[in-house]
């Protein structure tokens, strides 16, 4: 991404509604899962932070984002790309990556063998990723993604790469609408901003109180502006 929404990240994930309700699900994810933990493309470092795991280890590409991580979060972070990742075969027990296989520089079947190979026999894997191409807009422009993805889609994606027990769930379903009216009329020329912003605090709270409401349903939605897939390197694979 560009400096200037690194900064905007590194700003807004410890309060902002949208990044305490994405850290609030991968935590839930990861919940009890055994250490070594890796964060895959951790950014400013809100989710090695949201973890406070002394396991955790954190990949980042851009130099400045990494450093930052490494002070916000008191974890190791290592420079690197997704797309080859610096660690040994097996390394890791669990491994998380939040919104970056959307990304331009990601080559998501690439990232998905390497978060395979550093991952043990059993290990968990936990992604989030952006939902529906048809909703790319400005924001997506910003940060440089590419791609959106649908559960189908991403399912088929980790089979081919040996994952099993695949479990996808769409989730900021309940605000989908109001996802689409921002990105698709009010903010939908090349001159918008992310969306990743400061908010009055009255609607920061209001946001945040419907992806909790979400959370609480007893039953999946059936689509939402994003993809929660949960998967497992199968044992017997290499």
């Amino acid at each position: 991404m560009e400096p200037a929404e690194y900064a905007l990240m590194d700003n807004a994930e410890d309060r902002m509604w949208w990044y305490r309700a994405l850290h609030a699900r991968l935590a839930a994810a990861l919940a009890g899962a055994p250490g070594p933990v890796l964060d895959a493309g951790c950014g400013t470092g809100g989710l090695l932070t949201r973890l406070g795991r002394t396991d955790s280890v954190g990949l980042e590409y851009d130099a400045t984002a990494a450093a930052r991580a490494a002070v916000k979060s008191g974890a190791a972070v290592a420079r690197g790309s997704v797309n080859a990742m610096p660690f040994r075969d097996g390394a890791f027990a669990a491994a998380v990556s939040a919104d970056v296989l959307c990304h331009a520089a990601v080559d998501p079947t690439a990232a998905l063998a390497e978060l395979h190979r550093v991952l043990r026999p059993g290990g968990l894997l936990v992604l989030n990723l952006p939902a529906y191409q048809w909703l790319l807009s400005a924001h997506d422009r910003r940060v440089h993604n590419v791609r959106r993805f649908t559960a189908s889609g991403a399912r088929l994606l980790l089979a081919r790469a040996g994952f099993s027990a695949i479990r996808t769930r769409y989730w900021n379903g309940l605000l989908l609408p109001v996802m689409v009216l921002q990105r698709k009329l009010l903010a939908r020329g090349a001159e918008n901003a992310s969306d990743v912003a400061a908010f009055w605090p009255w609607l920061d709270a209001s946001l945040h109180g419907i992806t909790a409401l979400e959370r609480r349903l007893p039953f999946p939605l059936p689509a939402g502006g994003s993809l929660l897939a949960i998967a497992t390197r199968d044992c017997g694979s290499s």
